[in-house]
């Protein structure tokens, strides 16, 4: 794997920096491509954002677990109860493909959603962490 060009990242990092949430978008798209140092540590901080938009907060989960860096374990396990769907979402879907036994225990939470998507994002993580929980019947 190649290095990142500095220059490049510098760009992308300026652009998550915008006002505009479009650049911001984009940029969170693009540093998670590039990849790198600089771009793990940019992503997290975006994700851990409130105030940032849900969109570039979404996008931050999807792209740190492509990443596969496991500093985004813990922010991607607080990011499970963000507001909106779109980061929960990827969170979920990123701490399973870091594979990172700390996740368990909280995606075994998410797996109990009354949104079938984000129930479904979690039990999928859960498979690939090795974690296949059967659904609770009824008490006998």
């Amino acid at each position: 794997m190649s290095r990142p060009d500095p220059s490049q990242i510098r760009q992308y990092l300026s652009e998550l920096g915008d006002y505009n949430k479009k650049r911001r978008r984009s940029a969170v798209m693009k540093l998670g491509l590039v990849g790198g140092d600089e771009a793990v540590k940019a992503l997290i901080m975006a994700l851990q954002n409130r105030n940032e938009d849900l969109i570039v907060r979404g996008r931050a989960a999807l792209m740190l677990g492509r990443l596969g860096d496991t500093r985004a374990v813990q922010p991607l396990i607080n990011a499970l109860d963000a507001p909106g769907m779109q980061t929960p979402l990827h969170a979920a879907r990123s701490l399973g493909r870091l594979g990172d036994d700390r996740a368990i225990e909280p995606l075994l939470l998410i797996a109990g959603s009354a949104d079938g998507k984000l129930r479904a994002a979690a039990m999928e993580a859960l498979q690939r962490l090795g974690c296949d929980p059967e659904p609770a019947g009824p008490e006998a």
